[in-house]
């Protein structure tokens, strides 16, 4: 029996008016990674998309016309993808790449090696492997010399007998790790055996036999391998290729790190000690031009009374002098690197809001600002000193490829042509700012969905950073709050006491008392918001997650203002967290030692006032997740159970402090819209179908 009536539609398939009102079509957007400059001007691109079975997001290179003019172009293709473009002075293009060297037989498990495309195109070729694979690597900007940093068991650092050692742990069926030092793990991933190594490759062979094997033979220029920190992969070259800068982790007391900057002459590998600050980290390397100067970060180590600080310090290479290019800048500068002819150095801050460019002059001067909105990354510096290149990104755009002028205050920069782009968003994005209790001005993006006006007024989330030590100020694929506008949802993203980018004292001002101006702060950003016409302040969410989930924790315990809360990755008894998390010395100058001076503890831990909690709440945590380990989601999770608090657990077994699959992706969406729909909206719970 047949019938001519049509067929039902297919919901699914039906066009939705944005990526952001179906999860299956955002988990689909291509994102936009890092960004490398050639000598010659060309730009590459690492662009991640979907792959065809949608369980995993891969990456491929892309070229970009650096004048605007081209379309972008793909460069590479591979299952496995290809990330980390770096380009030589010849203008072939690096990269590493897990995909199968052609000239071999399949490996079990492939490592990332490093490849290289020529300059003149074809067929890119793999050109440096280890046992451990490549974690990472430079290149020299004037030589073309490369070094790579690769994971190598004690013992001896020859492939051959890193890969026997490596065999004999396996056939053995050993995974155990003796561990003679803290710490032991790092936000997702144990420390040890194996340490990172730096080997010197020198000038890449050239491609004679576009058939043949490069050879390559690599030297240790770290035999003694660098300590098990997780943090070892920080290398730089000087243009020549005679000097790698890297920071070195050494002890700070009995169970504490510290990073100091060290050189090692890559012909002898002999190596020594430039700038050693005992009440500081130094990091980040960048030499100048010529090679005689580089220019890196300072940041103090902080102290039960005060936070951390962060400078720019400019050292001479022969002598290690070194002094300070922002001693009087209420910002904390990053990425430093120099002008194409030396003369100044570029910079990265968070500035109200923002992630802004910085200029400043090495022989002295205040800093300029160079780009007004937004928040940049990738940032590169053309040869010939004619322009910057960089990532632009802002809560109403993800990352794009942009031109900047080197000199120009507050400009808006010009976009160049992207494999990657979000043309509609699902309502507007605003900013306010509010005073607090304590009169300090607290600034918010406040995120508005479509038709939300006096006569629709919208329900609320409120959404707190991470970090601490951080401020909304760009796109998240993480926390995209156009997924919840989508859905008619208002969400409000505050930056209260101890975000950066709004001064030392701002930051102090939660110093080791995270329940009391950073809690203030946001109920005042909170208040303001619901004042507004367009929001219905009589419902109301929160979010958060890390230090966000924190909050989201003190929140419960602290008011009943809410009808859902969604804590992710949170701390929830911090005497607990800090016996297990992955770097228990950085909290613990913070908080002081809760045996002697147990204050901090005691009242800003919320797992202490969890007799008050009355709003449901979903807790989210992945196992391994090792900077707020699962422990704190599970024990949340049963006192809200003991004291019979609506409340449902999201459990990622295989996902870390993120969630980084697309599919667990899509649930974690799913069953957060699905709490609030039950509990803000007041709609029947659904149970999202693969969970």
């Amino acid at each position: 029996m047949t019938s001519s009536a049509p067929a039902p539609a297919d919901p699914s398939r039906e066009p939705a008016p944005s990526p952001f009102h179906r999860l299956a079509d955002f988990v689909a957007i291509p994102r936009i990674g890092a960004l490398a400059l050639s000598p010659d001007g060309r730009l590459a691109v690492s662009l991640v998309t979907l792959d065809r079975e949608g369980k995993k997001w891969q990456s491929a290179l892309w070229e970009l016309d650096a004048e605007g003019r081209r379309p972008a172009r793909r460069l590479t293709r591979s299952a496995p993808g290809e990330s980390s473009p770096a380009w030589a002075p010849d203008g072939s293009l690096l990269f590493t790449s897990a995909r199968p060297d052609p000239g071999t037989a399949p490996a079990d498990e492939p490592k990332p090696s490093l490849w290289r495309l020529p300059a003149d195109g074809g067929e890119a070729r793999p050109v440096l492997s280890r046992p451990g694979g490549i974690g990472s690597f430079a290149v020299a900007a004037g030589s073309g010399d490369v070094v790579v940093v690769s994971s190598t068991l004690p013992g001896g650092s020859e492939p051959a007998a890193d890969e026997e050692r490596r065999k004999a742990r396996a056939d053995a069926g050993v995974t155990a790790i003796l561990h003679e030092a803290y710490p032991v793990r790092h936000w997702d991933h144990d420390l040890g055996p194996a340490a990172p190594h730096v080997f010197w490759a020198g000038r890449l062979p050239a491609d004679e036999d576009p058939a043949g094997p490069v050879a390559v033979e690599l030297r240790d220029l770290t035999p003694d391998a660098l300590p098990p920190n997780g943090s070892g992969e920080e290398v730089a070259l000087s243009p020549d290729g005679s000097l790698l800068a890297r920071a070195e982790e050494v002890p700070d007391g009995p169970a504490g790190r510290r990073s100091r900057l060290v050189l090692t002459d890559t012909a002898t590998g002999g190596t020594r000690v430039l700038v050693d600050d005992p009440l500081a980290d130094v990091y980040g390397a960048a030499f100048s031009p010529d090679g005689s100067r580089l220019v890196c970060v300072r940041e103090s180590l902080s102290t039960y009374a005060d936070p951390p600080d962060y400078t720019l310090l400019l050292v001479d290479v022969a002598d290690g002098t070194a002094r300070e290019l922002t001693p009087d800048v209420d910002r904390w500068p990053s990425a430093p690197q120099f002008s194409a002819d030396g003369t100044a150095v570029y910079y990265q801050a968070d500035e109200q809001g923002r992630h802004a460019v910085f200029r400043v002059p090495v022989d002295g001067g205040e800093p300029v600002r160079l780009t007004g909105d937004g928040a940049y990354s990738s940032l590169q510096v053309a040869r010939d000193g004619s322009a910057l290149f960089a990532l632009r990104s802002a809560y109403d755009s993800p990352s794009v490829p942009v031109r900047l002028d080197p000199t120009a205050e507050m400009q808006d920069p010009v976009p160049l042509p992207s494999p990657a782009t979000v043309a509609d968003l699902p309502g507007t994005l605003q900013e306010f700012t509010t005073t607090a209790a304590d009169g300090a001005q607290v600034q918010s993006w406040l995120v508005l969905p479509e038709g939300a006006s006096a006569g629709n007024p919208a329900p609320l989330v409120l959404w707190v950073h991470g970090g601490p030590l951080m401020s909304w100020n760009s796109w998240s694929w993480r926390w995209c709050p156009w997924v919840l506008a989508a859905r008619g949802y208002a969400v409000l993203l505050p930056n209260p006491a101890l975000s950066q980018g709004f001064g030392l004292d701002f930051v102090r001002r939660g110093w080791g008392e995270w329940g009391e101006a950073p809690y203030t702060d946001l109920m005042a950003a909170v208040d303001a918001a619901e004042q507004r016409p367009e929001i219905d302040g009589t419902r109301t969410a929160a979010m958060g997650g890390s230090f966000g989930g924190y909050m989201a924790n003190w929140i419960a315990t602290q008011t009943d203002r809410f009808k859902a809360i969604v804590t992710h990755a949170s701390l929830w008894n911090l005497e607990g967290f800090l016996g297990t998390t992955d770097a228990a010395y950085y909290w613990e100058k913070e908080w002081g030692d809760p045996l002697t001076d147990p204050k901090r503890y005691e009242q800003n831990s919320p797992h202490r006032f969890a007799d008050a909690i009355r709003t449901p709440m979903l807790v989210i945590h992945g196992d391994k997740d090792y900077r707020v380990p699962i422990g704190e989601g599970l024990a949340l999770w049963y006192a809200l159970q003991k004291r019979g608090v609506p409340s449902k657990f999201l459990y990622f077994p295989d996902e870390n402090h993120w969630v980084l699959t697309p599919g667990n992706s899509q649930v974690w969406y799913e069953a957060v819209l699905a709490f609030l729909a039950e509990h803000v909206l007041g709609e029947e719970w659904q149970r999202p179908a693969l969970l």
